[in-house]
Formats: C-alpha cells, sequence, structure tokens
C-alpha cells in the first residue's frame, strides 16, 4: 500500500501539530525545563516509536544544544545509567509511561523530583512528539545520510 505525505495532503492540520508542539514546549519552557531537557524527551519518544527522522532531528538539535554524545548513547537505558538527574529521570519516566500509556507499570522514576507543572509539560511534549513520530512514520519521510 502506498503511503501519503499527509503533511502535504492536510497541510492547515500539520499547521495546527505545529502550533500545539510550540505551545506545549513553551509550557516546558515556563515550569523551568531546559531546553535540552525537552530534547532528550523528544528523543527517547521517537526511539521508543521507532521513528529515525525525529531521532536524527531531535539528536542533532540536541547536540547543537550541548548535549553530550555519551549521554544520547545510554539515552535508551537511562535508568541504568548514573548520567541523569532525578529531574530528568522523572521526566524520561513519565514521557515513556505516556508514550507506552497503561499497562506496563515497572517505573524506573519517581515524580516526586518534579512539580505538578513540570508533570503536566512533560506530559504534552510527549504527547505531542508521539503525534509528530506518528506523522513521520506513517508518510514514510525518508531518513537517508
Amino acid at each position: 500500500m502506498a503511503r501519503v505525505s499527509i503533511s502535504k495532503k492536510h497541510p492547515d492540520v500539520y499547521k495546527k501539530v505545529a502550533e500545539l508542539s510550540k505551545a506545549a514546549e513553551e509550557a516546558a519552557l515556563a515550569a523551568g525545563l531546559g531546553p535540552r531537557l525537552i530534547e532528550l524527551v523528544k528523543i527517547r519518544v521517537s526511539q521508543m516509536n521507532g521513528c529515525a527522522f525525529c531521532c536524527r532531528l531531535h539528536t542533532r538539535d540536541a547536540l547543537k544544544l550541548g548535549e553530550t554524545a555519551d549521554r544520547l548513547a545510554v539515552l535508551p537505558v537511562w535508568w541504568e545509567s548514573q548520567y541523569f538527574s532525578s529531574t530528568e529521570q522523572a521526566a524520561l519516566g513519565l514521557a515513556e509511561e505516556a508514550t507506552r500509556l497503561p499497562g506496563r507499570r515497572d517505573r524506573h522514576w519517581d515524580s516526586g523530583a518534579l512539580t505538578d507543572e513540570q508533570i503536566s509539560a512533560v506530559t504534552w511534549v510527549a504527547l505531542v512528539m508521539n503525534t509528530w513520530n506518528r506523522v513521520a512514520v506513517l508518510s514514510e519521510y525518508p531518513v537517508a545520510p
């Protein structure tokens, strides 16, 4: 079955998702979450969803913001490393839960490191990233060197 670029077929809907994405990022920044942490959440969600396009895009963005190759290398198993702060661990765990949805309850994080505002903001960033992943994967966005 041929894939259709849904962003091109319905550009108005795509623009609304972009607006929602911007609003979620602004909420995360206003809640005191830094740009690097926001990128880590986007990358982790994209890894879980198998979205190569978004993994590449946000890894590049994170590196530009000063993220390290070591931290990016262990991001898929962040809970096994000592690279991430309690706030980062809480945000990554929450993002994973928002991506998996209820059912799998083996938490690797403690929500106590986040305020209610931060919990809400991380959840919105993860939800929007899940949407972007589906747009890219279902439209078969190309990922080439």
